[in-house]
């Protein structure tokens, strides 16, 4: 009896020990529905909905984890499924892919800061956004910290540096910028610091050095410039990744228990040190694009249990010895696009098992179809010292031209400050009668006067152009014979497109837009004076346009824009094998791809605000008489209402039966849709309160496959894509657009994949690492997930370096 009761004591005691221990105070359950409601009741959290269960019971999951010690919360891991980083993110809230615009990063961390003993926080891909505030240093408990996948802006907070139990500080995949903060020496338990894929800039920070206790440091996807201190120091440094940046020194001392390193797509040079053979440790090894010359280390290739060795793209040379032995557990070895000379060791020949080996674009003196000539790699051209006399001219010759830089800037200030102050008191007047008009496409008149902030990139595209102007109607009715059918070049969703000759012989294409009712004749002079200062070199020159009013000086009939005529056709023409003149070889449909990125990358970037949704198709690249790509039928959207919506608009209606003008259909884009019922029939209500319903006879199937179509075709990038294919594939097989060409697309990585699909002409033309960098960028333009297409500016930058691929390959070719 005496054992039973002892029994039963020690349970209830144990059982009041393990509620004591675990049991959530009320006050952090309050914070904890608090933080919920800051991250707008994600569905990760739905799980918490059951205020009668304690929190900290719940079961663990990939996507939420909490702990709890001593009645309060210690750990608190939530993953949500926003973009893991949105596109053309600006800093402000953006619908479906960041939290909403009420959201204020400040209310969220002063509430987090009230789990005063939260030693693990990690919020991922919730959409956060916003500067991170100072007062995260209030979490002074914190040994884990990671907010990746988000969308904060700005400098890292300073007062990070006090939190001294820091262990981990992962901030991947945001917008800080800035300099890269230099008091990482103050967190003296730091062990994993990365900070990968933001905007930072500057040197790298030496501080860096003296946090001795780092096992993985990972700045890469930055712009961090200068010189690379040694790093030999962090004698427990495991993992290193400064790749992509554009660090430019000589490579430094490594650790010798350095595990991984990873410096590709930088700009260092010199020799690779002798130290780096006594790296014992070493599996993975990445130094390729770089500047790295010199001999290739030989030694590399036997480290006990190096797996993966990139030197690609660099200026390496001379030869390798033929009986060396390469470490046994080595896999990859890339050392192609060098200058190395002579044989290869045997360990590196195909014969030598599973491993890969890449050697191609040297001078060696196997594989003789993918190498130079050996010339070419011995004779590289030495700078040389200049002498004295050569120094005096060189100084002489940089001071000249810095003078005449400085003249021609002064002379340049003057003309715009002459011209801009003129026109500042006329736009002024304008504007303060026009203030209450509200663009509906989104552009208020005071961004439409202050859109003269223009890059150096538009300024040079106005040289050597005519200044844009205004026309009478009866020049333009003159030029093309009173508008005669006979002038039409086309008809689409902007209005016919005429031929004609000006009094001074000069042939023009005139683009004729039906007046649109939501604009005053102020604010579209406004609008075309925007759309006049759109000048770029591989942009269709507009030169003028022309108002045709009613009778009174307020109303808008017509308007009309009159641009350079180009000749020689359009790009799709080009492609196909059916054209009579012609067709376009692989290096020539690259010159062309390329103009027009570096176009539609101005219109995005180089005018306040941007032009975007550029109706791009294959049809509106012209050629000029040069076989000079040129787009046309850019930024109509500031000037008209584009007609992409007509099949939104015959699917939505007011509750009255009259159709909803353009903003309540971008409304009905952005809007969350709900399920309704309504006499037995299914159709979707939109919250909102102008009353807009679908027809019963809209299915939500359709509905969703129509925003994707309307999204797909909004996108630049995605339609920019479409033109990559069709320059790929040709006219007739790009037009199918269908889920089994994308699915065959994919497929172009291997050779049979490419004979199948691709273009014959194309094949024939091109050389194999060029067409692939085009593949790959199409597969990432014509995604399906918006969010993970790329930028115009890496669109740009792989059409580059495939035309410098391809230029080197006809080099070859020709010799």
């Amino acid at each position: 009896m005496g054992h039973c009761s002892l029994f039963l004591l020690s349970c209830l005691l144990w059982s009041f020990l393990i509620t004591g221990t675990h049991q959530l105070q009320s006050s952090q359950t309050q914070v904890l529905l608090q933080i919920r409601k800051h991250l707008e009741y994600p569905s990760q959290l739905e799980i918490w909905n059951n205020h009668g269960m304690d929190l900290c019971y719940l079961s663990p999951s990939t996507q939420v984890n909490m702990k709890c010690q001593n009645n309060v919360v210690i750990e608190l891991r939530i993953v949500g499924d926003k973009p893991a980083k949105v596109k053309n993110f600006v800093g402000f809230a953006i619908p479906n892919q960041t939290l909403s615009g009420s959201f204020s990063m400040d209310s969220f961390v002063t509430t987090l800061s009230r789990l005063t003993s939260l030693r693990v926080l990690s919020l991922v891909s919730l959409g956060i956004w916003g500067p991170l505030p100072d007062k995260i240093h209030r979490l002074s408990s914190l040994e884990y910290l990671d907010l990746s996948s988000n969308n904060l802006f700005g400098s890292i907070p300073p007062k990070i540096s006090t939190m001294v139990k820091l262990q981990t500080l992962n901030l991947d995949d945001n917008f800080f910028n800035g300099t890269v903060p230099n008091w990482f020496d103050s967190l003296s338990n730091l062990t994993i610091l990365s900070i990968r894929n933001n905007q930072l800039k500057g040197a790298f920070p030496s501080s860096i050095q003296r946090v001795t206790t780092l096992v993985d440091l990972i700045l890469s996807g930055n712009d961090l410039s200068g010189k690379l201190p040694n790093l030999d120091r962090l004698s427990k440094l495991n993992v290193l990744d400064l790749s992509g940046n554009s660090l430019d020194s000589d490579l430094p001392s490594m650790p010798k228990g350095l595990v991984m390193a990873f410096l590709s797509n930088n700009s260092l040079s010199g020799e690779v040190p002798g130290q780096y053979s006594q790296l014992s440790q070493l599996q993975h090894f990445d130094m390729s694009f770089n500047k790295l010359s010199g001999k290739l280390p030989a030694s590399l290739l036997s480290l006990p249990n190096i797996s993966y060795l990139n030197l690609a793209s660099n200026m390496l040379s001379g030869s390798l010895p033929v009986h060396l032995n390469c470490g046994s557990k080595l896999q990859l070895v890339d050392i192609s696009n060098n200058r190395l000379t002579g044989g290869l060791p045997y360990c590196l020949s195909t014969e030598s098992g599973n491993r890969v080996v890449k050697f191609g674009g040297n001078c060696l003196s196997v594989d003789l179809h993918h190498q130079h000539a050996e010339s070419s790699c011995i004779d590289v051209p030495v700078k040389r010292k200049p002498s004295g006399e050569k120094k005096i001219v060189l100084l002489v010759g940089v001071i000249a031209g810095i003078f005449v830089i400085i003249v021609l800037l002064a002379f340049g200030l003057l003309m715009v400050c002459k011209r801009y102050c003129h026109l500042g008191i006329s736009e002024q007047h304008l504007l303060h009668k026009a203030a209450q008009e509200k663009s509906v496409t989104g552009f208020s008149s005071e961004i439409l006067s202050n859109a003269s902030f223009i890059s150096e990139a538009a300024n040079l595209g106005i040289q050597g152009r005519p200044a844009c102007r205004s026309f009478t109607i009866e020049e333009l009715k003159e030029a093309t014979n009173n508008f005669n059918n006979s002038a039409i070049l086309g008809d689409g969703s902007h209005g016919k497109l005429y031929r004609g000759t000006l009094e001074n012989g000069t042939q023009v294409a005139i683009r004729c837009i039906p007046s649109s009712k939501k604009y005053s004749m102020r604010n579209l002079k406004l609008r075309l004076d925007l759309l006049a200062r759109l000048r770029h070199p591989h942009l269709v020159c507009l030169l003028g346009h022309c108002i045709d009013g009613g009778e009174q000086d307020y109303t808008v009939n017509k308007v009309f824009l009159v641009y350079e005529y180009v000749s020689n056709g359009n790009f799709r023409a080009y492609l196909s094998e059916d054209n009579p003149r012609k067709v376009l070889n692989w290096s020539e449909r690259l010159a062309v791809l390329t103009s027009i990125a570096k176009a539609i990358h101005f219109l995005h970037t180089g005018v306040i605000p941007g032009s975007f949704n550029n109706r791009l198709k294959a049809n509106n690249i012209l050629l000029d008489e040069y076989g000079i790509g040129k787009l046309s039928d850019y930024g109509l959207s500031i000037v008209s209402e584009a007609a992409g919506n007509c099949g939104v608009s015959s699917l939505i209606t007011r509750s009255n039966g009259q159709p909803c003008n353009k903003l309540l259909i971008e409304w009905f884009m952005s809007l969350k849709m709900e399920r309704a019922q309504n006499h037995g029939k299914n159709f979707l209500y939109l919250q909102y309160h102008h009353g807009m319903i679908l027809k019963d006879s809209v299915s939500i199937y359709q509905v969703s496959e129509l925003m994707k179509q309307m999204e797909r075709l909004e996108d630049d990038v995605c339609s920019f894509g479409f033109i990559l294919l069709e320059s790929l594939v040709g006219p007739s097989v790009s037009a199918r657009r269908d889920k089994f060409l994308l699915d065959e697309l994919a497929s172009c990585s291997s050779q049979e994949g490419r004979q199948k699909l691709l273009n014959p002409i194309v094949l024939a033309t091109c050389s194999q690492e060029s067409l692939s960098i085009v593949v790959t960028i199409t597969n990432k333009c014509i995604c399906s997930e918006s969010w993970s297409r790329p930028s115009f500016e890496d669109i740009l930058w792989n059409l580059q370096y495939a035309v410098q691929v391809q230029g080197t390959a006809d080099g070859e070719h020709h010799r």
